[in-house]
């Protein structure tokens, strides 16, 4: 029963004195970085597909259900990443209260959650990409831009972008927040400018019927679009990177929820009011849109603005793939080795190239639609054990300070809870059991090598 062990409060907060992460950003990179990673595909990319297959105009209430299941948990992540500010995330919150068996199973979801999702954002990209040369007369051959599923034979322009995001990363944390500010900005102007061009040719007729899937299609929405609301939980990564992150950490994941689903919802009553749903199949809607209504320069605009919007998200998840990773490397549970730091840059350099490597090929030879569901289904499993997490380590830490505590947490965290079980019970049968092989083949990891090779199972130290 030592796979339920529990790592420490203290030996947590001792590991992140270890200085070798940089403690540089403040709590407007981190709102900034939450607008980068949230605001991107749930927007650029899956609105279209969302309101074409599962749910038409009803998207909108999709959005708002998501919405209000991430305040739920993003009150308990706030309260999570103030009391444990360490890297890591969900997994470091599953270890310190569920114990060592749920904070693997929670950090190889959270492989599946973010590097699939950043695959899954770079064919997007590459859709945009490939609009942007195709509104110039430029045409890219189906080869090179499309995945063997499709008919292709490897999608170049998504396994380029992640190669240079991971290059970005590697550079450091302060140059990577920079690259970001520049990106989000730009793409919150594209958003903006979305709006302007697309309202005055919204028709309230294409809004009828408004759920012609019925509740269940809203429902089904609502466990794709999950995918688009993974943001915060990506910010609490950064946790050890930022300063006085007992402040900073809520005040960033808050306020990006609160602006993100705003425009969300404003984009998608835009996009399906000019539209009629069924032709919103797409992984460019914005551009298809404005091409709808004649606008081609607007087209190539919103779309150069789309592909900043992505690049941030490629970039953020990237990052938050590492550092989850970065901590389970330095309690044991995968090999130390990758714990190294640059001596230069101070980033996890081994894990980021590895972790660029496998997410270009995902992103070059996967089809986009499956990679996205499947991130969903990583995302809700990390809500579901912290939900209960942060009611456990309210009952074992009951006197340790927290700069920030969850209102009403024995009704906010359960609720949060069952939304998110809700959702999930709602995901497709193969992205399920897509799910399921991927828990089975992390336990046997686990089994063959994480059990053995845990740090605090040897009481040793990482080099």
């Amino acid at each position: 029963m030592d796979i339920f062990e529990r790592k420490p409060y203290q030996e947590f907060m001792h590991d992140s004195q270890d200085k070798k992460l940089n403690r540089v950003l403040g709590a407007f990179d981190i709102t900034i970085m939450g607008l980068g990673i949230i605001i991107g595909t749930g927007i650029f990319v899956l609105t279209g597909i969302g309101a074409a297959k599962y749910a038409g105009p009803g998207l909108m209430l999709s959005f708002v259900l998501a919405a209000i299941t991430c305040a739920f948990v993003c009150m308990a992540y706030s309260e999570l990443a103030t009391f444990l500010p360490v890297s890591g995330s969900s997994y470091t919150y599953a270890y310190a209260s569920l114990g060592e068996i749920f904070g693997w199973w929670v950090g190889w979801s959270l492989i599946l959650e973010y590097s699939v999702g950043a695959s899954a954002v770079a064919g997007g990209w590459s859709a945009y990409f490939v609009g942007i040369l195709h509104s110039c007369g430029i045409e890219l051959p189906k080869v090179l831009t499309a995945v063997p599923a499709d008919g292709g034979i490897i999608n170049l322009p998504a396994f380029v972008i992640v190669l240079l995001a991971t290059g970005c990363l590697i550079l450091g944390v302060r140059e990577g927040a920079r690259v970001n500010r520049v990106l989000v900005v730009i793409k919150i102007v594209t958003i903006f400018a979305f709006l302007f061009f697309a309202g005055p040719h919204i028709d309230p007729v294409n809004w009828q019927p408004f759920l012609p899937f019925g509740l269940d299609g809203v429902v089904a929405g609502t466990a794709v679009l999950f995918f688009a609301y993974l943001g915060f939980d990506a910010l609490s990564t950064a946790a050890e990177e930022t300063k006085n992150p007992e402040r900073n950490m809520p005040i960033g994941i808050i306020s990006a929820l609160a602006i993100c689903t705003v425009l969300y919802i404003a984009v998608c009553a835009a996009m399906t009011g000019v539209v009629p749903y069924p032709e919103l199949d797409t992984a460019a809607p914005a551009s298809y849109v404005l091409e709808y209504i004649g606008l081609r320069a607007g087209s190539a605009l919103i779309g150069t603005g789309a592909l900043c919007g992505l690049s941030t998200v490629v970039l953020n998840m990237l990052f938050a793939q590492s550092r989850a990773l970065y901590s389970m490397s330095r309690d044991g549970l995968i090999p130390k080795s990758l714990y190294t730091v640059h001596e230069k840059y101070h980033t996890p350099y081994r894990l980021l190239l590895i972790i660029g490597i496998i997410v270009s090929l995902v992103a070059g030879f996967t089809p986009i639609h499956i990679v996205a569901e499947a991130c969903s289904a990583g995302t809700i499993f990390a809500f579901l054990c912290s939900c209960v997490g942060i009611m456990v380590l309210r009952r074992i830490y009951p006197d340790i300070p927290r700069s920030f505590k969850c209102p009403a947490v024995y009704l906010v965290a359960p609720l949060g809870f069952i939304f998110c079980a809700f959702i999930f019970a709602h995901l497709s049968s193969h992205t399920l059991v897509l799910f399921v092989g991927w828990s089975i083949l992390g336990g046997i990891i686990y089994a063959v090598y994480g059990h053995k090779h845990s740090r605090l199972r040897n009481g040793k130290e990482v080099a």
